[in-house]
Protein backbone atom coordinates (compact mmCIF):
# COMPACT_ATOMS: atom_id res chain seq x y z
CA UNK A 1 0.00 0.00 0.00
CA UNK A 2 1.23 3.46 -1.01
CA UNK A 3 2.00 5.62 2.12
CA UNK A 4 -0.89 7.88 3.31
CA UNK A 5 -0.27 11.67 2.97
CA UNK A 6 0.24 13.69 6.18
CA UNK A 7 -3.16 14.95 6.63
CA UNK A 8 -5.03 11.70 5.22
CA UNK A 9 -2.57 10.19 7.94
CA UNK A 10 -3.57 11.97 10.59
CA UNK A 11 -7.40 11.65 9.97
CA UNK A 12 -6.98 8.21 9.96
CA UNK A 13 -4.87 7.97 12.91
CA UNK A 14 -7.97 10.35 14.69
CA UNK A 15 -10.60 8.13 13.43
CA UNK A 16 -8.69 5.00 14.68
CA UNK A 17 -7.77 6.43 17.95
CA UNK A 18 -11.81 7.86 18.48
CA UNK A 19 -13.08 4.38 17.75
CA UNK A 20 -10.76 2.40 19.63
CA UNK A 21 -11.33 4.48 23.33
CA UNK A 22 -15.15 4.15 21.96
CA UNK A 23 -14.58 0.36 21.99
CA UNK A 24 -13.42 0.51 25.63
CA UNK A 25 -16.02 2.88 26.53
CA UNK A 26 -18.52 0.27 24.81
CA UNK A 27 -16.64 -2.93 26.83
CA UNK A 28 -16.54 -0.81 30.40
CA UNK A 29 -20.71 -0.24 29.91
CA UNK A 30 -20.89 -3.64 28.60
CA UNK A 31 -19.15 -4.60 32.24
CA UNK A 32 -21.20 -2.23 34.17
CA UNK A 33 -24.47 -4.08 33.44
CA UNK A 34 -23.18 -7.61 32.89
CA UNK A 35 -22.49 -6.70 36.68
CA UNK A 36 -25.76 -5.32 37.49
CA UNK A 37 -27.20 -7.82 36.03
CA UNK A 38 -25.24 -10.30 37.77
CA UNK A 39 -25.26 -9.27 41.23
CA UNK A 40 -28.91 -7.06 41.68
CA UNK A 41 -31.34 -9.22 43.42
CA UNK A 42 -33.90 -7.52 41.70
CA UNK A 43 -35.81 -9.75 38.36
CA UNK A 44 -36.75 -6.52 37.04
CA UNK A 45 -33.04 -4.55 36.97
CA UNK A 46 -31.48 -7.70 35.25
CA UNK A 47 -33.88 -7.68 32.47
CA UNK A 48 -33.32 -3.88 32.51
CA UNK A 49 -29.61 -4.66 32.22
CA UNK A 50 -29.42 -7.69 29.66
CA UNK A 51 -32.23 -6.25 27.32
CA UNK A 52 -29.48 -2.53 27.46
CA UNK A 53 -26.59 -5.00 27.04
CA UNK A 54 -28.52 -6.43 23.84
CA UNK A 55 -28.92 -2.62 22.37
CA UNK A 56 -25.31 -1.80 22.61
CA UNK A 57 -24.14 -5.52 21.14
CA UNK A 58 -26.51 -4.96 18.16
CA UNK A 59 -25.91 -1.26 17.10
CA UNK A 60 -22.33 -0.67 18.28
CA UNK A 61 -20.12 -3.64 19.32
CA UNK A 62 -19.25 -4.46 15.39
CA UNK A 63 -19.34 -1.30 13.94
CA UNK A 64 -16.76 -0.17 16.60
CA UNK A 65 -14.94 -3.12 16.53
CA UNK A 66 -14.85 -3.69 12.98
CA UNK A 67 -13.47 0.40 12.60
CA UNK A 68 -10.89 -0.17 14.98
CA UNK A 69 -9.27 -3.20 13.21
CA UNK A 70 -9.57 -1.41 9.26
CA UNK A 71 -8.88 2.12 10.29
CA UNK A 72 -5.80 0.43 12.33
CA UNK A 73 -4.92 -1.95 9.03
CA UNK A 74 -4.59 1.07 7.25
CA UNK A 75 -3.07 2.98 9.37
CA UNK A 76 -0.06 0.34 9.44
CA UNK A 77 0.08 -0.12 5.92
CA UNK A 78 0.25 3.21 5.06
CA UNK A 79 2.60 4.42 7.52
CA UNK A 80 6.07 3.27 8.61
CA UNK A 81 5.26 1.52 10.95
CA UNK A 82 4.13 -1.40 8.58
CA UNK A 83 2.31 -4.60 9.63
CA UNK A 84 5.17 -6.74 10.25
CA UNK A 85 8.01 -4.47 11.22
CA UNK A 86 7.52 -3.92 14.77
CA UNK A 87 6.14 -6.87 17.23
CA UNK A 88 4.05 -4.50 19.39
CA UNK A 89 2.16 -3.72 15.84
CA UNK A 90 1.96 -7.43 15.09
CA UNK A 91 0.55 -8.33 18.92
CA UNK A 92 -2.08 -5.54 18.73
CA UNK A 93 -2.95 -6.65 15.21
CA UNK A 94 -3.68 -10.25 16.45
CA UNK A 95 -5.02 -9.12 19.29
CA UNK A 96 -7.77 -7.23 17.60
CA UNK A 97 -8.57 -10.05 15.10
CA UNK A 98 -9.19 -12.49 18.15
CA UNK A 99 -11.24 -9.57 19.90
CA UNK A 100 -13.36 -8.95 17.04
CA UNK A 101 -14.04 -12.59 16.34
CA UNK A 102 -15.15 -12.97 20.13
CA UNK A 103 -17.33 -10.47 19.94
CA UNK A 104 -18.86 -12.19 16.96
CA UNK A 105 -18.76 -15.31 18.17
CA UNK A 106 -19.29 -15.67 21.74
CA UNK A 107 -20.23 -12.30 23.50
CA UNK A 108 -23.12 -11.23 21.03
CA UNK A 109 -24.67 -14.40 20.96
CA UNK A 110 -24.31 -14.89 24.81
CA UNK A 111 -26.16 -11.32 25.21
CA UNK A 112 -28.82 -12.29 22.49
CA UNK A 113 -29.31 -15.69 24.72
CA UNK A 114 -29.61 -13.27 27.85
CA UNK A 115 -31.95 -10.68 26.15
CA UNK A 116 -34.01 -13.26 25.28
CA UNK A 117 -34.56 -15.02 28.47
CA UNK A 118 -34.80 -11.52 29.45
CA UNK A 119 -37.77 -10.58 27.36
CA UNK A 120 -39.93 -14.15 28.71
CA UNK A 121 -39.64 -12.83 32.06
CA UNK A 122 -37.21 -15.60 33.40
CA UNK A 123 -33.80 -13.79 33.29
CA UNK A 124 -31.14 -15.99 35.05
CA UNK A 125 -27.94 -14.03 35.86
CA UNK A 126 -25.20 -15.04 34.18
CA UNK A 127 -21.37 -14.78 35.11
CA UNK A 128 -19.82 -14.93 31.21
CA UNK A 129 -21.53 -11.52 30.78
CA UNK A 130 -19.09 -10.12 33.64
CA UNK A 131 -16.25 -12.19 32.62
CA UNK A 132 -16.34 -11.82 28.70
CA UNK A 133 -16.72 -7.49 29.05
CA UNK A 134 -13.71 -7.75 31.87
CA UNK A 135 -11.34 -10.13 29.65
CA UNK A 136 -12.14 -7.17 26.47
CA UNK A 137 -11.94 -4.43 28.67
CA UNK A 138 -8.35 -5.98 30.01
CA UNK A 139 -7.16 -6.60 26.36
CA UNK A 140 -8.01 -2.73 25.66
CA UNK A 141 -6.53 -1.46 28.39
CA UNK A 142 -3.17 -3.29 27.16
CA UNK A 143 -3.39 -2.73 23.45
CA UNK A 144 -3.59 1.17 24.25
CA UNK A 145 -0.14 0.66 26.76
CA UNK A 146 1.49 -1.03 23.83
CA UNK A 147 0.30 1.83 21.40
CA UNK A 148 2.06 4.19 23.40
CA UNK A 149 4.79 2.49 25.01
CA UNK A 150 6.15 0.60 21.91
CA UNK A 151 7.85 -2.25 23.59
CA UNK A 152 9.83 -5.41 22.16
CA UNK A 153 11.59 -3.80 19.00
CA UNK A 154 11.79 -4.69 15.43
CA UNK A 155 11.08 -7.71 13.80
CA UNK A 156 13.78 -9.33 11.81
CA UNK A 157 11.76 -7.98 8.55
CA UNK A 158 11.76 -4.77 10.31
CA UNK A 159 15.53 -4.52 11.15
CA UNK A 160 16.71 -5.71 7.67
CA UNK A 161 14.26 -3.04 6.14
CA UNK A 162 15.61 -0.23 8.79
CA UNK A 163 19.38 -1.20 7.43
CA UNK A 164 18.41 -0.83 3.99
CA UNK A 165 16.99 2.24 5.08
CA UNK A 166 19.93 3.71 6.50
CA UNK A 167 22.68 2.53 3.98
CA UNK A 168 20.08 3.94 1.76
CA UNK A 169 20.35 7.61 3.46
CA UNK A 170 24.34 6.81 3.88
CA UNK A 171 24.71 6.61 0.44
CA UNK A 172 22.59 9.61 -0.54
CA UNK A 173 24.78 11.65 1.81
CA UNK A 174 27.55 10.82 0.56
CA UNK A 175 26.63 11.19 -3.09
CA UNK A 176 25.69 14.48 -2.12
CA UNK A 177 28.83 15.41 -0.12
CA UNK A 178 30.72 14.11 -3.02
CA UNK A 179 29.31 16.58 -5.78
CA UNK A 180 29.09 19.62 -3.46
CA UNK A 181 33.12 19.05 -2.03
CA UNK A 182 33.47 18.47 -6.25
CA UNK A 183 33.76 22.23 -7.03
CA UNK A 184 35.30 23.66 -3.74
CA UNK A 185 38.82 22.96 -5.01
Amino acid sequence: MQQLSRPARRAVLVLHVAVSVSWLGLTLGLLTLGITGYTTGSPEMTTVAYRAMKIFGDWLVLPIAFAALVSGLVLSLGTAWGLARHRWVIVKFWLTVITVLLSVFSLRPGINRLAAEAATGAPAPDISLVIAPAVATATYLFLTAISVLKPWGPTARGSRLRAAQSAEARAGRARRSGIEGAGVR
